[in-house]
């Protein structure tokens, strides 16, 4: 009799519909987004198939105002001084040995690496992606765990032309919506790349992911591993994100 009567209770309880992808866009970017300049250290460790395991320390500065960034390399020595500039529309790679600086795309790969420009950025979540939806109009997420984390799964799709991944799904929290694996599409479905976030820490009652990695899937066998350290939020001088800043920090 207990049995029925828990069973009956059951049925009558309400149940709790899952989020829509855009909520849980608008909670991830809640949970993330920094108002206060950053300066931190970053360790970039990548694999590559036949070429084994590569270091690369870099400094990073970054204005959230107006998402600008610099990252000047520090070691190795073959890389020491080379350095990357975004400012507006505009994102320059600067190369120490010939003291010049080139134009290139956001996508540009740092030092080689698995990382791109594009990944040092903060552009708003909910402003780059929508929900993808199926041929019905449907949107679908779903709940599962990831390990023993209970996590949301959902696909999402590109609002606007400059992204890295036109497609992604997205693996969150249930609890507080933090991002915990992402992967990545081409247009036309081909699995390029996942990414885990495997380490968070607050700033400012703010969620950064400290240790991320970042897995080659057209490319198997490359990696490249993300750590972040010395996070800093006093304000930073505008001088830092020119260009005469940076080839004066390579000297």
């Amino acid at each position: 009799m207990k049995n029925i009567v828990l069973a009956l209770l059951a049925l009558c309880m309400p149940v709790l519909a899952a989020p829509t992808i855009g909520e849980l866009l608008q909670k991830i970017e809640a949970s993330h987004k920094m108002t206060s300049d950053v300066k931190a250290n970053v360790t970039l460790t990548q694999q590559k198939t036949g070429q084994g395991i590569k270091q690369f320390d870099v400094l990073y500065y970054r204005r959230d105002a107006d998402d600008s960034y610099l990252i000047i390399m520090t070691a190795p020595e073959s890389e020491k001084g080379n350095g990357y500039l975004r400012v507006e529309d505009n994102f320059w790679m600067y190369r120490t040995n010939t003291r010049t600086f080139q134009h290139i795309n956001r996508d540009e790969s740092i030092a080689g690496s698995n990382a791109k420009g594009e990944d040092f950025e903060r552009r708003p979540l909910n402003e780059l992606y929508e929900a993808a939806k199926d041929s019905s109009g449907k949107e679908t997420v779903t709940e599962e765990k990831l390990g023993q984390i209970p996590v949301y799964k959902f696909d999402v799709k590109a609002k606007v032309k400059d992204v890295d991944y036109p497609k992604k799904r997205f693996w969150v929290r249930t609890d507080n919506a933090l991002l915990l694996k992402e992967e990545d599409y081409s247009s036309s479905g081909t699995l390029m790349q996942t990414a885990y976030d495997l380490k968070y820490t607050t700033v400012n009652g703010k969620f950064i992911p400290v240790t991320q990695m970042f897995i080659d899937e057209f490319e198997k066998g490359n990696k490249t591993k993300v750590e972040i350290s010395g996070i800093s939020t006093e304000k930073l001088d505008d001088k830092i994100f020119t260009k005469a800043y940076l080839e004066n920090l390579s000297k």
